[in-house]
C-alpha cells in the first residue's frame, strides 16, 4: 500500500510537470500509441511515462491514440502523429510510405506473439483449432495476428477470423469462453488484469522479432529527436525513469536505427499494401 501511494504521488507530480511544460512550450508534439489496450488503461501508463520524458528532454509530448488499430494505421499513413509507438510491421510500412524514422525501442527484449486459450481448455496443440473461429486484435497486428495466422495456415488449420478492438479485448473474449483461442503478445498478456490472466494459458508462441518502434515523422526536427533519444536511453539509469518504464511493461530503452527491422522486412508481409494505397 505504501509503495502504491508513493507511486501515485510520483505520477501526480509528473503530470503536474507535464501540464506546466505544455503551457510553457512553443511546440507540443503528439505521441501516438498503437491501441493495444483500452484508451483509459493506456492513458494511466503512458501519460506519466511521457510526462517524465517531457520533463527530462524539455520536449513536450502529448499522448494520443486511436479508436482501433486500423484507424491508427490510417493516421500513420497520413503522417498525423509527430511521434508514434508502432508495431514492427507498421514501422516497415510507414517508414517507407510516410517517412517515419526509428528513434528508440525496448532494450533486451524481442517481440513474441502468442495464442491463448482458457486455462481449463482441453486444447493442447494448434492443430486442434481446425474449423474454429479465432479472435485477433486487427488484421495488421504483427505478432498478435499476422504471425499466428500464418503459422496456423502452414499447419493446414482452417479457421474463421474475428477481429476486435485491442489485445485486451482478445484476452477478455477468450477468458469468457466466447472464442476458443486468440492472439496477443507476451508484453500485453503480462499487463492484462490478473483476474483475466489467471483464466488463460499460452498455447503457442511465435519466433522472436525486433520489438515495437518509437519513430518520429519526417518533419520532426533532428535536435528534438536527439533530445528524446537521450531521454529514452537514460531512463533505466534513473530511479524515477525505472518506475515509468515498469508502468508500460518495459525493461529499458535504447537508441534504434532503421536497419534493426530488417528481420521483419524479410518476411515480405503484404497485409497493408492494398489498404493504404
Amino acid at each position: 500500500m505504501f509503495i502504491m501511494k508513493k507511486l501515485n504521488i510520483l505520477i501526480l507530480a509528473m503530470l503536474m510537470v507535464f501540464t506546466r511544460l505544455s503551457f510553457a512550450s512553443e511546440k507540443i508534439y503528439t505521441f501516438g500509441v498503437v491501441p493495444q489496450q483500452a484508451a483509459s488503461e493506456m492513458a494511466e501508463t503512458w501519460l506519466p511515462f511521457l510526462a517524465w520524458v517531457s520533463a527530462k528532454s524539455g520536449v513536450t509530448l502529448r499522448f494520443v491514440t486511436a479508436p482501433d488499430i486500423p484507424a491508427f494505421e490510417a493516421r500513420l499513413a497520413k503522417g498525423e502523429y509527430d511521434l508514434a509507438y508502432m508495431n514492427p510491421y507498421h514501422y516497415t510500412v510507414f517508414h517507407k510510405k510516410s517517412g517515419y524514422e526509428a528513434l528508440a525501442k525496448e532494450k533486451d527484449r524481442k517481440l513474441k506473439g502468442i495464442l491463448v486459450v482458457r486455462k481449463d481448455s482441453p486444447i493442447k496443440d494448434i492443430k486442434e483449432l481446425n474449423g474454429a473461429t479465432l479472435v485477433f486484435p486487427a488484421p495488421a497486428a504483427f505478432a498478435a495476428s499476422i504471425l499466428p495466422r500464418v503459422a496456423l495456415r502452414r499447419e493446414g488449420v482452417t479457421f474463421t477470423t474475428k477481429f476486435v478492438s485491442s489485445h485486451d479485448s482478445v484476452y477478455l473474449n477468450v477468458a469468457h469462453g466466447l472464442y476458443p483461442a486468440g492472439g496477443g503478445i507476451v508484453r500485453t498478456f503480462e499487463m492484462v488484469d490478473e483476474p483475466v490472466r489467471r483464466d488463460l494459458r499460452v498455447l503457442w508462441t511465435t519466433p522472436s522479432y525486433t520489438s515495437h518502434a518509437i519513430a518520429g515523422n519526417a518533419k520532426l526536427p533532428k535536435d528534438v529527436a536527439k533530445k528524446l533519444q537521450d531521454a529514452f536511453a537514460g531512463m533505466a539509469d534513473d530511479p524515477a525513469g525505472q518506475k515509468m518504464l515498469k508502468l508500460i511493461g518495459f525493461k529499458g530503452m535504447e537508441v534504434a536505427q532503421d536497419a534493426d527491422w530488417n528481420d521483419v522486412r524479410q518476411l515480405n508481409i503484404t497485409e497493408l499494401d492494398r489498404r493504404i494505397e
